[in-house]
């Protein structure tokens, strides 16, 4: 992984590239402790479309694959999916290239 970091930690394996930190599978005790379930929910379907992030967004992927690629690269993404919790920061803008329909729990932190 040349432009990011891998690491494990007690809470599960995380990753950082581009300033997208996933962490792979969290513990349901991780999940618990965040309250991830009271989070709010949104799906899409398969599909590729352009974000930018004003603030910075938690969020566990319950179903879904996204490879999201940095704004004005079509070589530097991150990929993540089913069972990761992401942290994206405030002001990064990307696209999304969802292979795999997405439904998931999040939060923003402004």
């Amino acid at each position: 992984m040349a432009e990011g970091n891998r690491n494990q930690e007690a809470c599960g394996i995380v990753e950082e590239r581009f300033g997208v930190r996933i962490e792979r599978s969290p513990s349901q005790s991780r999940l618990s402790d965040l309250d991830i379930r009271s989070w709010p929910k949104w799906g899409c379907p398969p599909g590729k479309f352009p974000l930018k992030f004003d603030a910075e967004e938690t969020f566990y992927l319950v179903r879904g694959k996204v490879k999201a690629y940095m704004k004005g690269s079509a070589d530097q993404y991150v990929e993540f999916g089913a069972g990761d919790l992401v942290v994206i920061p405030k002001g990064m803008s990307c696209t999304w290239d969802i292979s795999v329909a997405v439904d998931k729990h999040y939060k923003f932190d402004y």
